[in-house]
Parts: C-alpha cells; sequence; structure tokens
C-alpha cells in the first residue's frame, strides 16, 4: 500500500490539548501521544511512567548528556525549548509524586546549564535542578548517569525504577511539556546531520517517515559519495543499507561519511596494552571476553560479567590493534543466553 501525501502539512481539526487529572489519566494521555524513549531506545514512554513500584519512586533523573560525537540536537533542544523541559519536568513529578528532579548536563554545554539555572530561578521552581557532569564519554549511558546523580550502582538487568528513579531523555521530556501545551501528538523529530560527506551539516526538525535521503537533500545533498552512513553516533549508532530508509522515532542523528572517514584500519594482533580495560566504564576485561567468545565458553563470559556491558564502544575506539571488542561483547551475550546462564 501506498499512501501520498497531499504536502498540505494541515493539522487535524480533532486535535486536542490532553487533560489529566491523577496518574491513570497522564499515563493514557503519554500513550495517545505515540511517545517513546527519543534518546534511542524506543521503550514506550508510557510504562515507564507508570512502574509498578510508583509508591517507592521518588526522583526524575532527566538525561541531557549528549556524549556521542558529532550530534548536536538536544543541545539545541534545551537553548530553543527550554520552557517544554521545565514543564515536562513539573508534569511527570506532579503525577509520579516525585519529590525532586535533576536534569544531568555535560559541562562542555554552560550555555544550556546557565539557561535552564536562569529560567528555573526566574520561576521560583528549586525542586528541580541542573547537575554538572563531566564532557566525557559515555555520561550519558543509563546507569552511568544514575551513579553520577545518585551514587547509586545499577547492574545489568535492573531499572532505574528499582532504585527509585525515573530516567528519561531530555527530548522525551521536552516533549511532555509541548504535549501538554498544544495537544500535537509525536510526529517531529530533531535531529543532527553531520558527517564529512554533507554538504551542509545542521540541526534539523523533519516529520517522522521522511526518507532519509530528503533530509540528506534538505541540507544540500552530497558533497561527495558516502561511504556509510549511520543513524545515531558513530559509537553506539547502526550502519544502514539505503539512504531510502525513513526517520523513525528514535533517530537522533544522521552521520554520511565519505571512504576517508568511514576507513576502519585493519585488525593486528593484541598487545596485551590493558587501555580496553581502562576505557571501560565498568571495568571489564575485554581481552579476556574475547578470549572466552572465541572459545564459546559461555560459564567463562558470564563470570567474567559480559552481560554488564553496555556496548558503548569505548574499548573498540581506545584499542591500538582496532579489534571490534564491543561488537564481540555482543556476540558473547548471545551464547550466555543460549547456554540459559542467568
Amino acid at each position: 500500500m501506498v499512501i501520498e501525501t497531499d504536502k498540505q502539512q494541515e493539522i487535524y481539526e480533532g486535535i486536542e490539548v490532553p487533560v489529566a487529572n491523577d496518574l491513570p489519566e497522564f499515563v493514557k494521555a503519554i500513550r495517545a501521544s505515540g511517545l517513546v524513549g527519543l534518546g534511542g531506545a524506543s521503550f514506550p514512554t508510557h510504562i515507564k511512567f507508570n512502574p509498578k513500584n510508583i509508591d517507592a519512586v521518588h526522583t526524575l533523573i532527566v538525561n541531557a548528556a549528549e556524549c556521542e560525537p558529532f550530534i548536536t540536537s538536544d543541545h539545541r533542544l534545551m537553548l530553543e525549548d527550554a520552557e517544554d523541559l521545565i514543564a515536562g519536568c513539573q508534569l511527570v513529578m506532579k503525577f509520579l509524586g516525585l519529590s525532586e528532579g535533576f536534569i544531568g548536563i555535560e559541562d562542555n554545554k554552560m550555555d544550556a546549564i546557565q539557561h535552564l539555572d536562569q529560567l528555573l530561578a526566574a520561576k521560583g521552581i528549586t525542586n528541580i535542578k541542573t547537575f554538572k557532569l563531566q564532557a566525557r564519554y559515555p555520561k550519558g549511558a543509563e546507569r552511568v548517569l544514575v551513579y553520577e546523580v545518585t551514587g547509586k550502582t545499577m547492574n545489568a538487568g535492573v531499572l532505574p525504577a528499582d532504585l527509585g528513579i525515573i530516567l528519561s531523555n531530555v527530548t522525551t521530556i521536552a516533549f511532555v511539556g509541548q504535549y501538554f501545551r498544544n495537544g500535537m501528538p509525536l510526529i517531529t523529530k530533531r535531529m543532527t546531520v553531520d558527517g564529512d560527506a554533507v554538504a551542509r551539516p545542521t540541526n534539523v526538525i523533519a516529520p517522522i517517515g521522511t526518507q532519509i535521503h530528503d533530509v540528506i537533500e534538505f541540507c544540500g545533498g552530497y558533497k561527495q559519495e558516502p561511504r556509510k552512513i549511520l543513524m545515531g553516533g558513530p559509537m553506539m549508532g547502526r550502519a544502514i543499507f539505503s539512504d531510502e530508509l525513513p526517520i523513525v522515532k528514535n533517530n537522533n542523528a544522521i552521520l554520511a561519511f565519505s571512504k576517508a572517514q568511514a576507513l576502519v584500519k585493519e585488525e593486528t594482533a593484541c598487545i596485551n596494552c590493558g587501555k580496553c580495560h581502562q576505557a571501560c566504564p565498568f571495568k571489564l576485561i575485554p581481552t579476556a571476553l574475547a578470549k572466552a567468545y572465541d572459545m564459546r565458553d559461555a560459564q567463562a563470559l558470564s563470570d567474567l560479567k559480559v552481560m554488564q556491558c553496555m556496548e558503548c564502544g569505548s574499548c573498540s575506539y581506545i584499542c591500538p590493534a582496532r579489534r571490534p571488542l564491543a561488537f564481540t561483547n555482543k556476540l558473547g551475550k548471545g551464547v550466555v543466553k543460549e547456554a540459559g546462564i542467568k
């Protein structure tokens, strides 16, 4: 089935600002909006906002740590849509009964921190604060951010709600504020378009479903043939096979790299330098995990905590031998799951 747009972009006359008087009505409105985790996970937000242990949840953490290279769309949101962000925080805290909120922002975005601090002070809001993070990858990872803000350790398989926390991406929270202001459901996505193959790198707001090549064309097209196109950042994004794919809800970037920038050097032998271990946020030993995977030793993989790996790519990036350690860990998880080890 092919549905062609009339290109009029007219707003449906049935659009109404949602009204919520309690948590069930709030969750119902969020579900109706089509909202999912906009930082990349795409987990349905209405489920996150309705935890089973609601009485034990007390803190909101907004993930505004845009730590992947190239991506700046969340930074622009904090400067341009700060009112919606603060309103979204207040709504979530009100209906979930949360006592405090933190907006985690890296310290290389001082303009965003200062802008939000000024707005919060002007509104007399004291239970929501910005939280300055070191500008170092991967501060935006869920478990890393929870530890930075609260000092609590969140192991693999543990949800933030289990620790009394609702953690959500800054774009997701800002959408909540926007939705309860104008009633527009999730139909557009702000994203960064960058890479040395793009003629005019910029941040754009595009309708969800727009083909990627149309977004690239809006940015001046390709100035050279792209060798690799990524949805997301260069560390955890995924390569796509065609620019005819559509923009989806959790797209925060489209990166198009030339042959020179996309070049991955040939893998060489491990020299046991230990840099991968030093770079790992959880102090895993990727070389030992790789050896266990090569032997398909599920028990060794489990003992070495392969399930703790969040596949941030730090080990692969730092490795002088260019070994695909993060991807090996991903495969290792499959070996553990297949063996039924818990």
